[in-house]
C-alpha cells in the first residue's frame, strides 16, 4: 500500500531540483503522496549551520504525516534525512550522494538498523568521497549502488528512477 514520501534537496538546490522533482513524479505515479520542503533559508546559514534547522524542519514534516514517510535526500538532504530518521519513525530511506560528515558539524551520518535503506553514490563524487560512504555502508551491511557519475548523479536520472520505483514497490509490499 503506497504511503507518503518527503524529498529533501541538497545545499545548492531547491525543492524544484532535478532529482527530487523526477523522483517525486515517480512516487506520485505509483500512488504515493509527496512533499518537498524548502531548505534554502536554512542553507543561508552555511553547511554546518543548516544541519540542525533542516532536521527540525524535517521532523515537523514527519510528525505532520499521518503515516511514517519514506525519506529521500540528495547530499545534505540525504544527511539530514538519515539523522531525522533516528528520532522519528520512517518507512525507509533513499539516500543519494550522502556525506558521512559535514565539516564543522558535531553530527555524523547514522541510520537505525531497522529502517530499510538504499544508498546511491557516484564513483567520481569529489564532494563526498566514495571511500567513506563505502565504509559506512560496509559496517552497517547496507545496500550501496555505485554509479559511474559525479556528485550530482545527473547522468543517471533514469537509473535513479528505476531504483526508486523498485524501492517503493518493495516497501509497499511489506507494509
Amino acid at each position: 500500500m503506497p504511503g507518503h514520501v518527503i524529498l529533501s534537496h541538497g545545499s545548492d538546490a531547491g525543492p524544484d531540483a532535478t532529482k527530487v522533482s523526477a523522483l517525486a513524479k515517480i512516487a506520485e505515479s505509483l500512488g504515493w503522496t509527496t512533499e518537498r520542503p524548502d531548505y534554502r533559508a536554512d542553507d543561508a546559514q552555511g553547511h554546518a549551520g543548516s544541519v540542525e534547522p533542516r532536521i527540525a524542519r524535517l521532523h515537523a514534516r514527519i510528525v505532520a504525516s499521518n503515516v511514517p514517510p519514506v525519506l529521500v535526500g540528495s547530499s545534505m538532504g540525504a544527511f539530514v534525512s538519515a539523522l531525522a530518521s533516528l528520532e522519528q519513525p520512517v518507512a525507509g530511506l533513499f539516500l543519494m550522494a550522502t556525506p558521512p560528515l559535514i565539516p564543522d558539524c558535531d553530527l555524523a551520518l547514522d541510520i537505525r538498523e531497522d529502517v530499510p535503506a538504499l544508498l546511491i553514490h557516484g564513483w567520481q563524487d569529489d564532494i563526498c568521497p566514495l571511500d567513506e560512504v563505502y565504509e559506512f555502508a560496509r559496517r552497517r551491511s547496507l545496500p550501496l549502488l555505485v554509479l559511474d557519475d559525479d556528485h550530482r548523479l545527473g547522468a543517471h536520472l533514469d537509473e535513479l528512477g528505476r531504483q526508486f520505483g523498485f524501492f517503493l514497490e518493495q516497501l509497499a509490499k511489506h507494509a
